[in-house]
């Protein structure tokens, strides 16, 4: 955010009902409460939920693509309509409204109650053809309690922009085929794809690791286990993207620490994790405990992953754990060992294929390969809550005039950027 940016800072809590407060830093502009009545809440979560995809349920993946709210920009409306009416409370609609008729773009940095940790509140319509993200930049607040976690360790990008970028960039799983659940979210990554280009720049410059020669072979690799991740960070490094398999906890359980991060780690890998087939994941419970009850000489995890100012986790409902009262999933332990800022998804991600074979999108389109671009260039920013936001503008234009597939905010709008 620029230094005079107006700034909102909104907390929600589920109490039956949801309430709401928020504050203007410097005091702009009168502080304000509400109580959002639960029953109208649940049932514009509900119909967002309906819209998203559930790639495990039958069917699941190709009604959200195909005949669910988000596949047709009038439906998509009317999600977006319900939303803010449940959501966005009359006094601060009125203050963001003020400030939009006088061109100023506030940051909205919000908290939201595990309830509404799905919400996109980018989209949510608050007048005829008005979206939050059309007057304001929009970022959620990591929660305080690992923001102040005693011995945490923030990594300042101001002193670390220079280090390289460790991309683990849709590792081959041991026991799973490239087709198969944990397979190639990617596919075949040719070197003139725009991808690859971003990757080559970065080894051009020596700021990438792995160290290739070959840009398409920073891809599907089988050796970028956590161990070689663990010396990656230790040697130093700017950023961290991860863009492959996540496998999160049903909310539930309460146990947002058992998120899962999927890399080429064998089962005899020590870990806390329950193997699955020859595979043993990385789990947010790792990443918090390090071997601490595994060995006999335990080592932190914030010293195994000593985590780069920035992160990116661009996989299948990364940034999960906000949907638990208790956030201790990846996002949360990314934070804990030293992230200042970390982009992560809401909700399951439709690859290119599945645009391509599902939804009938045209062959040169490749949101999920043009999203991690997005997010990659945004990361390298002096500001990339700023540059999300623009970019994430830049689509809901495409959307509102193309109204076609690979333009609908069911993948985009899937992004939310956690600071601390």
């Amino acid at each position: 955010m620029t230094p005079d940016q107006p700034t909102v800072v909104v907390r929600m809590a589920d109490a039956g009902d949801v309430y709401m407060s928020w504050r203007w830093t410097g005091d702009s502009a009168p502080r304000g409460a509400a109580m959002l009545p639960g029953a109208p809440v649940l049932a514009a979560v509900r119909r967002l939920a309906d819209a998203l995809p559930h790639p495990a349920e039958p069917g699941g993946l190709e009604r959200s693509l195909t005949t669910g709210a988000f596949a047709a920009h009038d439906t998509e409306y009317l999600v977006a309509q319900a939303l803010s009416r449940a959501l966005l409370p009359q006094g601060l609609a009125a203050q963001l409204y003020e400030l939009s008729q006088r061109g100023v773009r506030p940051h909205i940095r919000l908290q939201p109650s595990p309830r509404v940790a799905q919400v996109p509140w980018e989209l949510i319509a608050p007048g005829p053809e008005v979206r939050l993200i059309d007057i304001a930049d929009v970022s959620l607040l990591a929660p305080a309690s690992i923001v102040h976690a005693p011995e945490r360790l923030s990594r300042r990008w101001t002193e670390t922009q220079r280090a390289p970028v460790v991309a683990l960039l849709d590792p081959r799983i041991p026991g799973f085929r490239a087709d198969s659940t944990l397979g190639s979210v990617l596919g075949r990554m040719p070197a003139e794809a725009p991808l690859t280009q971003r990757i080559a720049a970065y080894a051009a410059q020596d700021r990438l690791q792995p160290a290739v020669v070959d840009p398409t072979e920073v891809f599907r690799r089988t050796d970028i286990d956590r161990s070689w991740l663990s010396k990656a960070l230790r040697d130093g490094a700017s950023r961290l993207i991860y863009v492959g398999h996540v496998t999160a906890a049903p909310p539930e359980s309460g146990q947002s620490e058992d998120a899962e991060l999927h890399l080429p780690c064998t089962a005899d890998t020590l870990g806390f994790a329950v193997p699955n087939r020859t595979h043993r994941p990385l789990s947010a419970k790792d990443f918090l405990l390090g071997t601490h009850t595994l060995a006999a000489e335990p080592t932190d995890g914030r010293e195994l992953w000593p985590i780069p100012s920035r992160v990116a986790l661009i996989a299948c409902e990364s940034g999960g754990d906000l949907r638990f009262t208790e956030a201790l999933g990846l996002t949360a332990a990314m934070i804990n060992n030293g992230a200042e800022l970390v982009t992560a998804s809401r909700w399951p991600l439709p690859t290119d294929l599945a645009f391509h074979r599902i939804a009938g999108a045209p062959a040169h389109a490749h949101p999920l390969q043009d999203a991690i671009c997005a997010i990659d260039a945004a990361h390298e920013q002096p500001d990339p809550v700023t540059a999300l936001a623009h970019w994430q503008r830049e689509r809901l234009q495409a959307w509102r005039t193309e109204r076609s597939i690979e333009h609908s905010p069911l993948l985009w709008s899937a992004f939310a950027t956690l600071c601390t």
